[in-house]
């Protein structure tokens, strides 16, 4: 959606518009992701498999806090073994190299596809919901990487203890394919990336009223219970990590519900001013 001269375009100009937003989008996707690529050893080795490490931040900290402290009968030191990942495939390590550079290429290149997005919409809207919009892409940008980090640093080191070491059977024997490791990483940060935007979707589904405070505080009761069983089958079976999980999902799903709850409140007032 965008304006050319200060007359409306027609749908193919649209269409011939938003290409080269998508274009653009697509070369800093690629060129961070050639980035990734060249640098592989940093990539693979502190970062993709850092998780699973003993001495990475989490793995270190956790461990400190059970042996030093009354919390010392909890089995907090987890991925204590290293995990042992196998390539059955003839292309499947250049596979996988590939497929964690254009991943890198998306989340370090998200601010810019927001920013991109916003371009094309930003034309079609009038001049009091622009202001509104203000600060959004920082707000956004900020969000999805807080989210990237809490997946990273929190749930993907607590998913690859319990994933790794759940055993159905001692007749079975986990032998983790690289794909699969590299799957389970990706989809929990971009998850929680996506995750801890809960309050702009609040913000915006309210501003159009389709959400509203009384909604959310009402399956508030449903929103804690869906938290906490996922909060349980991603951590290893100890109140302490479980509660590490879902304090923040709690605290988001709460600034939602003031978020909403402001936004109503202030449609409410400039309804009241109009009527008058």
């Amino acid at each position: 959606m965008s304006k050319k001269d200060n007359n409306e375009m027609t749908f193919l100009e649209h269409l011939e518009e938003l290409r080269w937003h998508i274009i653009r989008s697509l070369i800093v996707v690629i060129l961070i992701g050639i980035l990734a690529f060249i640098y592989k050893k940093f990539v693979f080795d502190v970062i993709i498999l850092g998780p699973s490490q003993s001495d990475f931040f989490t793995n270190y900290w956790l461990c400190r806090i059970g042996t030093n402290s009354f919390l010392n009968t909890l089995k907090l030191c987890i991925n204590s073994n290293p995990v042992k990942l196998q390539n059955i495939q003839m292309a499947g390590q250049f596979t996988a190299h590939i497929k964690i550079s254009l991943i890198a290429g998306i989340i370090l290149a998200f601010p810019y596809l927001f920013f991109e997005l916003w371009n094309f919409i930003k034309p079609a809207l009038y001049t009091k919901e622009r202001k509104m919009a203000q600060g959004s892409i920082v707000a956004i940008s900020f969000l999805f990487f807080l989210g990237v980090a809490f997946g990273y640093y929190i749930i993907c080191p607590l998913s690859i203890n319990f994933l790794y070491n759940y055993q159905v059977s001692d007749l079975a024997v986990n032998d983790i394919k690289l794909m699969s490791y590299i799957s389970l990483i990706a989809s929990v940060c971009l998850g929680s990336g996506v995750l801890f935007e809960l309050p702009v979707i609040v913000m915006f589904l309210s501003k159009i009223g389709l959400l509203t405070p009384a909604f959310l505080k009402k399956y508030r009761k449903h929103a804690i219970l869906i938290i906490l069983v996922l909060s349980a089958i991603i951590t290893p079976p100890d109140v302490f990590s479980q509660i590490l999980v879902a304090l923040p999902l709690l605290l988001l799903y709460e600034i939602s519900i003031q978020i909403s709850a402001r936004i109503t409140k202030k449609q409410e007032m400039i309804s009241e001013k109009e009527k008058k």
